[in-house]
């Protein structure tokens, strides 16, 4: 385990921020949560311009990078990667990207590479971590589909992982020091998107038919080659139906 030490997190306010917060916490840590708003708990900050950021940064020696735009990533990094260099012992930076950003064409995907290849140049000590997608953002997918007749599936697969085991993954990069970019990480089953919509009309008690949509394009083309999985033995442990169990108070799933 890494020496005791400050920490700060961007992003600590979202889905994944509050995991790695509250696992930071659980085991007697004080994390800075960078935030550009003021509240108890928070270290104010803004990424965007870089305001507040040398403060925020004064004896860290671990940061959390997990801050998003969900618009173009590297903007929002370029003025932290600037500030963390500016210190007297730069910190180690742990930086969370997404399984298939080299392959899959989306923006925010080439976003994610940006910002990973500003890492890699940046002089500081860092890793950077792939995972696939959360148990949520699959949820998401389905649950913004309340108001159609049918539930869609596109035609490709996933292999979603839960918000805590990623999140203690990052710590665990953190407290072992690993530098540069670490084994992609995902669920511990791959499934199509037709499989999922089952599982979460199942959990939702709905009785909507699941359609498989052909999507064209070079994206879906990405997701049905498999860019977005993890070869190999799988990293996490909760299943999405269990992940749904959870979410939905279903008992004896």
């Amino acid at each position: 385990m890494r020496p005791p030490g400050t920490v700060l997190v961007t992003g600590g306010t979202g889905t994944l921020g509050r995991a790695l917060v509250a696992g930071l916490r659980a085991r007697g840590e004080s994390p800075r949560v960078l935030s550009r708003t003021h509240g108890a708990g928070l270290t104010t900050a803004d990424l965007g311009t870089g305001a507040g950021l040398d403060a925020a940064l004064d004896g860290v020696d671990t940061v959390f990078h997990l801050a998003t735009s969900n618009r173009d990533d590297l903007d929002i990094s370029r003025a932290l990667l600037d500030a963390a260099r500016a210190q007297a012992r730069p910190p180690h930076l742990v930086y969370v990207s997404i399984v298939g950003v080299e392959q899959i064409p989306l923006p925010y995907y080439r976003g994610k590479l940006a910002v990973e290849r500003a890492i890699e140049g940046s002089g500081l000590p860092f890793a950077i971590l792939r995972a696939t997608q959360f148990h949520p953002f699959i949820e998401r997918l389905f649950s913004a589909q309340r108001a159609l007749p049918v539930l869609l599936a596109p035609d490709f697969s996933a292999q979603p992982i839960a918000v805590d085991e990623v999140a203690g993954r990052l710590i665990g990069l953190a407290d072992a020091g690993t530098l540069g970019r670490a084994a992609d990480i995902g669920g511990p089953e791959v499934l199509s998107l037709h499989q999922l919509a089952l599982a979460y009309r199942a959990a939702r008690g709905g009785r909507r038919p699941v359609a498989r949509v052909a999507l064209p394009g070079a994206t879906a083309r990405a997701y049905r080659a498999g860019h977005n999985l993890v070869p190999g033995p799988p990293f996490g442990r909760q299943r999405f139906g269990e992940y749904l169990a959870s979410r939905f108070g279903i008992h004896g799933a």
